[in-house]
């Protein structure tokens, strides 16, 4: 006697969307959240919250411009990351100050960095973009440690008193690649050119490229 299997059945019932978390919001919640929590039992994100708050209060931006630098960062990060093309044959990093964002690190290829320029060019509010990506080979994890020491020396030396009494470190934004340190920010000529000969003669620094915005020097007495 032959047996016949029972036909299997679908379910055909409607599937639950999948929600995938929108990265730029998450950034947003983040920062926001520290201001949003009780003080007691979340210290940690209260100090955070702290740390942004007084970064706001000395920067030269507007707090809303101090976000969309942020939010920019992370939309080119996920640019990166989206566009394979991209992401296979390059090593780049967007920083973004001001609106004004720099592009700095390796690729394959000219092609793929002005590729990836372009996205960056349309991104909201991004006003400029500066594309200083090398051609060759990617920077290995020691020259990205190398580079990240002398970030940090260069933060040290700024806010150390080194002919630049009374100027806030934090209206600097450093990065390095390959030993070359590219300075942004709002500034006076006084402070770019100061700035850049302090970090110019730290050890290990091949070169200084100055991506300042400059403001006129604030009236006397004013910070």
């Amino acid at each position: 006697m032959s047996s016949r299997s029972a036909p299997m059945t679908r379910c055909t019932g409607s599937a639950m969307p999948s929600i995938r978390p929108d990265p730029v919001l998450l950034l947003m919640l983040m920062l926001m959240l520290p201001a949003m929590l009780p003080l007691g039992g979340c210290a940690p994100m209260a100090v955070m919250g702290t740390a942004m708050g007084a970064r706001v209060v000395h920067d030269r931006r507007p707090a809303q411009t101090v976000l969309d630098d942020e939010v920019i960062e992370t939309r080119a990060m996920i640019l990166f990351f989206q566009h394979q093309d991209i992401a296979g044959r390059s090593r780049i990093r967007a920083s973004s100050f001001n609106h004004r964002v720099l592009l700095t690190g390796q690729a394959d290829d000219p092609a793929v960095a002005r590729r990836f320029a372009e996205l960056i060019s349309a991104l909201p509010k991004v006003r400029e973009v500066y594309n200083e990506v090398e051609i060759g080979p990617r920077a290995g994890l020691t020259q990205q440690a190398t580079d990240a020491g002398i970030s940090a020396r260069a933060n040290v030396a700024i806010g150390g008193g080194r002919g630049l009494e009374g100027f806030d470190m934090t209206r600097v934004k450093i990065i390095t690649e390959n030993g070359v340190v590219f300075l942004m920010g709002l500034v006076t000529p006084e402070e770019g050119d100061l700035t850049a000969d302090v970090v110019r003669r730290l050890p290990g620094v091949n070169r200084v490229v100055k991506v300042f915005e400059y403001i006129d020097p604030p009236p006397r007495g004013a910070a």
